[in-house]
């Protein structure tokens, strides 16, 4: 199957939106402070930062059924996630077969 590529400007956008569907989730946000070991105050500072969306996107991907919500809500292919997520730093992954 061949996907159409995500530029990195549309893979922020993505990012973007999808730190905003987390975010309106308290516990989905919750953990994903946690994880990034910072306050929401950080998390607005480091929108804009390409490498944070990435870990924002890496976050999403951890739970299929997010990535489906997700994607669904922006009415996109789930695979564009993915897709989004490899064309922003630290994203240019392996494909292990």
């Amino acid at each position: 199957m061949q996907h159409n590529p995500v530029s990195k400007d549309e893979a922020s956008v993505i990012g973007l939106h999808a730190l905003s569907f987390i975010a309106a989730d308290q516990d989905m946000f919750g953990s994903l402070l946690d994880q990034a070991g910072t306050d929401a105050a950080d998390i607005r500072a480091r929108a804009g930062d390409p490498v944070f969306i990435g870990f924002v996107l890496d976050f999403l991907l951890q739970d299929d059924a997010a990535v489906i919500a997700f994607a669904g809500s922006q009415g996109m292919p789930p695979e564009r996630v993915l897709l989004a997520r490899r064309a922003l730093p630290g994203g240019d992954t392996p494909e292990w077969t």
